[in-house]
């Protein structure tokens, strides 16, 4: 079996080396990450300059773009047979509820996935004690799982893992993502230079995150499984938009 690893940490990030070193016991790893943290990419693609790909000392290559550039120019151009899964992570924090729209670990597999491989977006919502092989061992389950029983057509699913030991962990749960409040706003100060400049506030607390969410379901050391899909079409709006229109 050949996997393909991705993350929008870095390649350099304790999750991906933790998850890489779980995998290699069952399959063949190839690992593309991007050369740093570029969390919060979300699906962007690198149209406006070529891609440089580069081997660590490692053996991870990395890529001087966006996680979803390395799993498309891991895919379309760099390997010669295509992988059985992508990967992507495991993510130093969660990517639950809104987090997946912005969040490039889950980009990273929404690539794979649109590519028609299976891919999983794994995520530790860690609070401090960032149990990446408690993640890890989480990945390994699912592909053992996955070898045993695959789904009839390619899938895409948002895992997100308690930060707690493996033995701690209170089983697996099927979740719907939930909602965030609305953001903090964005911090103004300035730099050594005089100039003002913005970071962009904190995520807002879950509000959506009742029983059958990914928030409640990681609240209570269960797993999260999300199945996500791509089409944004909101088919209940059809009629009043037409009406709108008229």
């Amino acid at each position: 079996m050949r996997i393909l690893l991705s993350n929008d940490d870095g390649y350099f990030a304790p999750g991906l080396i933790s998850l890489a070193n779980t995998l290699s016991e069952i399959a063949e790893i190839i690992v593309v990450a991007p050369e740093r943290d570029r969390s919060g990419s979300s699906n962007s693609l690198t149209l406006d300059r070529p891609l440089s790909l580069h081997k660590s000392h490692n053996g991870f290559y990395y890529v001087n773009g966006t996680p979803t550039d390395c799993v498309h120019l891991a895919v379309t151009g760099m390997l010669d047979v295509l992988p059985d899964m992508v990967i992507s992570g495991v993510n130093d924090g969660a990517n639950m509820g809104d987090d997946t729209i912005y969040s490039g670990t889950v980009a990273a597999a929404t690539e794979g996935f649109l590519l028609g491989i299976p891919s999983l977006a794994i995520s530790l919502a860690n609070i401090s004690e960032r149990n990446f092989l408690t993640a890890s061992r989480v990945t390994f389950d699912m592909v053992q799982r996955f070898k045993q029983k695959k789904f009839d057509r390619p899938i895409l699913l948002n895992v997100n893992v308690p930060d707690v030991a493996y033995d701690q962990l209170q089983g697996i749960e099927v979740a719907r993502l939930g909602r965030r409040h609305k953001a903090e706003s964005v911090i103004k100060s300035k730099n050594p230079r005089g100039e003002t400049v913005y970071w962009v506030g904190a995520a807002g607390e879950a509000q959506d995150a009742g029983e059958g969410t990914d928030f409640y379901a990681v609240q209570h050391n269960r797993i999260s499984v999300t199945p996500l899909q791509i089409d944004l079409t909101q088919y209940g709006r059809f009629n009043a938009v037409k009406a709108w229109l008229d």
